[in-house]
């Protein structure tokens, strides 16, 4: 299991209410691994969830426990200690070839939405990538609109529409996104 560690990245963070707590910046601790925490599994199953229930089948692409444990992904949980009392989202890193990496499973607990833990986490993957000698990074999420955040959250962070790549295809429900690093 990884070593908690206060992320970098949050220090631009606002005060926010989260979990009934005051959560600030440095409160922030992304953990690399954290598939065999059952909260982690529990969160991820609402995720899997909301993505059939947003998304026709076939066009579901979130991975579950099984498929996220893979030699090439890497998975982090972010949490609001390092004694990990509340989970507040998960993201992973795929690695394509030796310099492009996809973005994948990125969930933020709907009680932690709209305090940054999602672009704090996102910048956390787009430097585990540049370090991971990535130059390029890609995603896919819906095109409907429960995926508005999301797409509007990647936008915001220098990602652009692209073709599909990897495996993807131009389905009318789905959207790649991709930038370099």
């Amino acid at each position: 299991m990884g070593r908690a560690r206060s992320c970098p990245h949050a220090r631009s963070l606002y005060l926010a209410r989260c979990f009934g707590l005051v959560i600030t910046a440095p409160s922030l601790f992304i953990v690399k691994g954290g598939l065999d925490e059952l909260v982690v599994q529990k969160l991820l199953r609402v995720h899997l969830q909301a993505a059939h229930d947003n998304s026709p089948p076939g066009s579901v692409h979130a991975l579950d426990t099984t498929e996220l444990i893979n030699p090439d992904i890497q998975f982090w949980s972010v949490w609001d200690s390092p004694q990990k009392q509340n989970l507040l989202g998960f993201g992973a890193l795929k690695t394509l070839s030796s310099d492009h990496a996809e973005i994948k499973s990125m969930h933020t607990d709907a009680r932690a939405r709209g305090h940054g833990v999602a672009s704090t986490l996102l910048r956390h993957l787009i430097e585990q990538a540049r370090l991971g000698g990535a130059t390029r990074l890609s995603l896919e999420t819906g095109l409907n609109a429960p995926y508005a955040a999301a797409r509007h959250l990647y936008a915001r962070h220098g990602f652009t529409r692209c073709a599909p790549f990897a495996h993807y295809v131009d389905d009318g429900f789905s959207v790649c996104f991709s930038r370099k690093i």
